[in-house]
């Protein structure tokens, strides 16, 4: 198995949902994981005790495992990650440009049938999951 498969097939039965995961050059793999309420350090111990057994079963090689939260600017990569987010502030970077922009910052309205709606400078655009190259929470402080 690859190690998209193990991670998919595996953090779920764990109670963590898999939001992205990266192995560089160096052989570094960084596995970025969440919950409801919150990823703590015991839950990413947890979580790499639990892989690094696995992998070793699995065979699959690399140099260092990371395991941590994703952070407030979590990157939103499926349809359930824009509808769990509804009504926060995003950044979006589109691949084919929308009206001549491909740069967003907005408001999350909605996800639905695949295209996520944003409203942004008193405009509303619509955005399909396939054009989108990357999107990121843009967490909001208040002091």
């Amino acid at each position: 198995m690859d190690i998209q498969t193990i991670l998919d097939k595996t953090l779920p039965g764990l109670g963590y949902e898999l939001v992205d995961f990266e192995l560089t050059a160096q052989g570094d793999l960084r596995v970025f994981i969440d919950k409801e309420g919150g990823v703590t350090v015991e839950d990413c111990a947890t979580v790499s005790n639990h892989l690094s057994r696995l992998f070793m079963v699995e065979d699959i090689d690399y140099k260092r495992l990371e395991i941590s939260s994703p952070g407030l600017d979590r990157p939103l990569k499926k349809a359930a990650d824009f509808v769990r987010f509804a009504g926060g502030q995003v950044k979006v970077k589109t691949r084919l440009p929308i009206n001549g922009q491909k740069n967003f910052i907005g408001c999350i309205e909605a996800c639905e049938n695949n295209t996520v709606r944003i409203s942004f400078e008193g405009k509303t655009v619509e955005i399909g999951l396939d054009n989108i190259d990357k999107a990121r929470l843009r967490p909001e402080f208040k002091f």
